[in-house]
This record gives C-alpha cells, structure tokens and sequence, in this order.
C-alpha cells in the first residue's frame, strides 16, 4: 500500500515556474515507477510524465517535454515535477500516481494515486 500527498500547486502567470511535489508513505517506495498526469475540467486525465524506479529513465508527453522535468529522491520517498514556461493549457489538477515496476503512460496501469494539486495559469 502507498499513499501519496501532492503539494505545490497554485495560481501563476504565462512563462512563470511552479515546483509540484509528491510525497509517499511506506519504505518500498524505490519499487514503484512513479507518474504525473493532470486532468483538466470536462476532460480527460492525461499522462505528464513518468520516471522509473530508480530514476534512471524518464518519459514525456510531447505538450510538457523540453519545458517540465520529472524527478525522484528514493531516501526521501518523494517524486516533484518541475513546471518552467507555463502556458495557460496546463492548467489543470495534477495527480500523483505509482505502479509497480516498469513505468507507464496509461493511467489504467497505475495503481495509487494522490489527491491531487490544482495548478492555475492565467494570460
């Protein structure tokens, strides 16, 4: 069992930077692949980023790639995303979530999730 807590969400202008933050419970947390989605109102959740188990290997949606950086620090069991260049399509609640093993972009394939953090970007 993992439970995940998101932090860093806020209100920010066009081109401004935002830190978001996870933080799991429990001590197998090196053994979770650990994701970024974000789901904005009315539609889909969609996949952000992934980064591997022990951060070795990452993945990005083609809308984020070049502009967030997805990373891990398995000793303080926390996984943060990096927000630089934001536009006003990435506002959204951004989720945190974990899966066993390999990661993934699917959100099906993942297995806890967070509570979520609210990231608005206004024009």
């Amino acid at each position: 069992q993992v439970q995940l807590v998101e932090s860093g969400g806020g209100l920010v202008q066009a081109g401004d930077s935002l830190r978001l933050s996870c933080a799991a419970s429990g001590r197998t947390f090196s053994s979770y692949a650990m994701g970024w989605f974000r789901q904005a109102p009315g539609k889909e959740r969609d996949f952000v980023a992934a980064i591997s188990l022990g951060g070795g290997s990452t993945y990005y949606a083609g809308s984020v790639k070049g502009r967030f950086t997805i990373s891990r620090d398995n000793a303080k069991n926390t996984v943060s995303l990096q927000m630089n260049s934001l536009k006003p399509e990435d506002t959204a609640v951004y989720y945190c979530a974990a899966r066993a093993q390999s990661m993934a972009s699917m959100a099906v394939s993942y297995d806890y999730w967070g509570q979520g953090t609210q990231v608005t970007v206004s024009s």
